[in-house]
């Protein structure tokens, strides 16, 4: 990255900091645990996140790191609504390792125009080689096809499909909070090297983007949760930007 983003990255980290995490962190503690467990222990989750290591590139701000992170909080997400359907346990793990294929997998393709549908692709050639029904690839590959914003919701045949969507969806956008200007923006900057004046000129429609998003979580837990994960990415935003303008102003001439 060009002067001044290491600092700059460095300084929005720590006014990260000064804010405290989303509730959902610790109101759910079983449900978080429960996908942690699934995540660094199924076969399957475990065999794809190896495979993924050096494929997904961090340089534009949607590498693994993003990838683990969705896939955690989806597992988590359909945690939550399993609990509050009543379904069992193992119907619950399940499904969670589906979401959590989901996650590692959606961003796959990420570089390329209509991402989502090619990464759906992808991720049935990739599948091939694991142990899931054609139902769950299937599943799977609609919740990367769903996973775009602003975009039309391509319809799922099953309640638990909308489920694995849905969650994946909503884990997704919980990142466009507090993580946004932690790691996201900073890897793309890395990748698109622009210069602070360029970025400080797209910075409105960045934070109407943060705005727009707010209204469009799809589970009973991400309409409860994720507000105020885009809430937080909005003060966070706002505060930055009036920092940019007071501290680096020298870099804005």
């Amino acid at each position: 990255m060009q002067p001044p983003y290491d600092r700059l990255r460095e300084r929005a980290r720590q006014i990260v900091s000064e804010f405290p995490l989303p509730d959902f962190y610790d109101v759910h503690p079983r449900s978080h645990r429960l996908s942690h467990r699934v995540f660094y222990n199924n076969p399957t989750v475990v065999k794809l996140q190896g495979y993924l290591a050096t494929r997904l590139d961090d340089d534009f701000g949607h590498g693994l790191h993003h990838a683990v992170k969705v896939s955690l909080d989806a597992g988590s997400l359909l945690a939550i609504e399993g609990s509050r359907r009543n379904l069992a346990e193992p119907a619950v793990i399940a499904r969670i390792i589906l979401v959590q294929c989901a996650g590692l997998l959606h961003d796959i393709k990420r570089k390329k125009k209509d991402h989502s549908h090619r990464g759906a692709q992808k991720a049935r050639q990739i599948l091939r080689q694991y142990p899931l029904t054609r139902a769950d690839v299937e599943d799977i590959c609609q919740a990367i096809r769903n996973h775009e914003a602003f975009r039309p919701i391509v319809a799922v045949d099953t309640l638990e499909g909308r489920l694995v969507s849905d969650c994946l969806y909503d884990a997704d956008k919980f990142r466009w909070g507090p993580d946004n200007f932690t790691d996201t923006i900073w890897e793309m900057v890395a990748f698109y090297n622009p210069s602070l004046s360029s970025f400080m000129e797209r910075y409105p429609k960045g934070m109407a983007a943060l705005r727009k998003i707010k209204t469009t979580f799809r589970t009973p837990a991400g309409q409860t949760y994720g507000p105020q994960f885009i809430d937080l990415g909005i003060a966070i935003g706002q505060k930055l930007h009036a920092v940019i303008k007071a501290e680096f102003a020298e870099y804005l001439r």
